[in-house]
């Protein structure tokens, strides 16, 4: 009879301790804090177009702004680790159970060493600092060089990473509504980036618009 007390007891508390973290990660991703955007998974079929899209190449940069689960960061760089390419990966995401879950993916992931997982509001973060973090480029500082000409010190402004730098590719999947003020926010950190969108076009870059037909459109913006 004690045994059964017991055993009814510990099942109990099993449940209730399932049932908080069952409300607890429904609070998480219902919370605006947590989850300003609604996570939806991407589509498996799209995952090639998507990987085309992006274009993978030697001393590239690919952000993944609002990663999620990590479907296409991973698929990325496990395609780059196939064809022997340098290309550094960068998941934003906020949400702190996909958080847990991007680590525990890429703790098994045979490119890990390329890939950074950053907590961090996409709508505030520092595209800059994260790209110094690549270890790919470096940001120029706001220092100037100095030439001496003629007895005299010229300032010249050293080229900053801003107006050199090619290679940094945005990945977005985010909701519509959200699009046009990331892409605002990417563009003024980062002029030249390149920008692919899934599933929603960014209504302020149609004129740059070129698209890839899968289950659902794969955006491109040069």
């Amino acid at each position: 009879m004690v045994a059964l007390i017991n055993s009814f007891s510990a099942m109990i508390i099993i449940y209730s301790l399932l049932f908080i973290i069952a409300l607890v990660v429904i609070l998480i991703f219902s919370s605006k804090r947590f989850s300003p955007i609604p996570f939806f998974p991407t589509n498996k079929y799209d995952l090639p177009l998507i990987i085309k899209s992006l274009d993978l190449k030697n001393n590239q940069v690919i952000f993944d702004l609002g990663a999620g689960d990590g479907i296409v960061i991973f698929e990325a760089s496990k395609e780059a680790y196939r064809k022997k390419l340098n290309t550094k990966f960068i998941a934003v995401e906020i949400n702190p159970i996909l958080i847990i879950l991007l680590h525990l993916r890429h703790f098994f992931h045979p490119n890990k060493k390329n890939i950074k997982i950053i907590l961090a509001d996409l709508f505030t973060m520092s595209l800059r600092a994260l790209a110094k973090q690549s270890r790919n480029y470096e940001i120029a500082s706001l220092l100037t060089s100095f030439t001496p000409r003629n007895d005299k010190i010229i300032m010249k402004p050293r080229q900053t990473w801003l107006t050199q730098f090619n290679n940094i590719t945005i990945y977005l999947y985010i909701s519509p509504w959200f699009l046009d003020k990331v892409t605002k926010k990417v563009l003024k950190e980062i002029p030249k980036a390149r920008i692919v969108s899934y599933m929603y076009p960014i209504k302020s870059l149609r004129h740059k618009e070129k698209l890839i037909k899968g289950k659902n459109f794969v955006f491109i913006y040069s």
